[in-house]
């Protein structure tokens, strides 16, 4: 019997596992990759307590970032134990890029960005940050083994940093949390409760409160809507906000309950400014919607663009005008949402799924413990 070495990784997330970014980058893949060639030793520069702190605060305690920074630092300097360090976005935020440099010396390194953080140093308000920090993010990309991104504006970032290696993987789910919506019970005027009623069709949105602007930002588009096709919208995760003459329901996200809520709703909608850090996102709530069988309204910004196709499994709203008709035209057709729906769960079971992407990122940290072995 012939026992192969497995590869061992250094993980640095931002966050434990109640950071969607951390979770949905890294996490998820944790259980299929160890039961190949790989064992990882993990380490949150926030944990769980702190992000629970900074809820209940509004910010982090100083004395606990700082040992959190400290003990980050700590693990860092053994970095010489590992074959690969797998860091989400940068492992040591907003110090200058020398010392982050300094202690990732000897061991390669892959990079992994799902949102435009560069952003937040090249366009920060403050100069003194822009002339310190604005490259900060161009010095690791060009100095890693591997530049993963989830998307074409993070991959380009990397590649004009002078990243010689970059490669593009979606944010996915996982498939089997997510039952698709059963269209074959719904109704040509909606959905026929137990009691017999007719209910409103359900439009959904789901974020945090830190990202609730964006559904707010739609809220004359609602009045109009509602005036030609009465709807309720569930708002989950969101800040409260009022919409006269449309019912919003308000759930509390909980990641036990989100597709539940999500696959008894019909439209799922992500609205977004155009902006630089807008660019970066990389459109998982339609993602969400799509396995739920629900048909998805998007801006036309970033990532969304390649996850939705018009008139396939969704439409791309680029003026108030579009986001108007495009929920009226699906509010009023059950069968519409049905066609719709269906094929956005098919494009999630064949591309935004970790049983499908898993094995790809297996190979690019092989080859990238490999590449760095004989170089």
């Amino acid at each position: 019997m012939i026992c192969t070495k497995k590869i061992n990784i250094l993980v640095l997330s931002k966050y434990g596992d109640l950071g969607a970014s951390s979770r949905l980058r890294m996490f998820q893949y944790l259980p299929l990759l160890e039961s190949s060639d790989f064992k990882f030793s993990v380490h949150s520069l926030i944990s769980n307590n702190l992000v629970i702190d900074r809820y209940q605060h509004g910010k982090y305690q100083l004395g606990s970032l700082l040992l959190a920074y400290a003990n980050r630092v700590l693990t860092m300097v053994q970095r010489y134990k590992f074959d690969l360090i797998w860091i989400e976005k940068e492992a040591l935020p907003w110090l200058p890029l020398w010392i982050e440099k300094l202690l990732l010396g000897g061991t390669p390194y892959v990079l992994d960005y799902d949102d435009a953080i560069f952003h937040h140093y090249d366009s920060h308000r403050l100069a003194i940050v822009r002339y310190f920090l604005g490259q900060r993010i161009d010095g690791l990309m060009a100095n890693a083994a591997l530049v993963i991104g989830g998307n074409q504006y993070l991959v380009q970032r990397a590649r004009c940093a002078g990243s010689l290696w970059v490669e593009i993987l979606p944010t996915v789910l996982d498939i089997d949390r997510y039952r698709c919506k059963a269209y074959s019970t719904v109704l040509a005027m909606g959905e026929e409760s137990s009691t017999g009623a007719t209910s409103l069709p359900c439009i959904v949105w789901i974020g945090s409160p830190t990202t609730s602007p964006y559904v707010e930002d739609l809220r004359d588009i609602f009045l109009r809507v509602a005036q030609k096709q009465p709807f309720c919208l569930r708002v989950i995760g969101g800040l409260p906000f009022n919409v006269p003459g449309v019912s919003v329901e308000y759930v509390a996200w909980s990641e036990a309950t989100e597709a539940e809520w999500l696959r008894s709703a019909d439209i799922g909608i992500m609205p977004l400014t155009d902006t630089q850090w807008e660019r970066g996102k990389c459109g998982y709530k339609l993602i969400q919607y799509m396995a739920s069988g629900l048909p998805v309204v998007a801006s036309a910004v970033g990532a969304n663009r390649d996850i939705v196709i018009d008139d396939i499994n969704g439409y791309l709203a680029s003026s108030p005008d579009q986001w108007s008709e495009y929920l009226i035209k699906l509010l009023q057709s059950s069968e519409l949402r049905g066609r719709l729906g269906l094929a956005g769960r098919q494009r999630v079971e064949s591309l935004y799924c970790v049983q499908q992407i898993w094995s790809k990122l297996a190979l690019l940290l092989k080859r990238a413990a490999e590449k760095s072995r004989t170089e």
